[in-house]
């Protein structure tokens, strides 16, 4: 995975378990689709 990239992930509002982003897209009234962020490395 690249720095810095955002990754997407689907989540159950009911039961908080991780599913795939098409799936989450699918069912858009029990589920969320979020964004995730790596944080930077502090400079040297």
């Amino acid at each position: 995975m690249a720095k810095g990239k955002p990754v997407k992930i689907g989540r159950d509002a009911k039961s908080g378990k991780l599913i795939p982003v098409k799936e989450a897209k699918g069912r858009p009234k029990t589920t969320v689709v979020e964004t995730i962020r790596k944080p930077k490395k502090a400079g040297k």
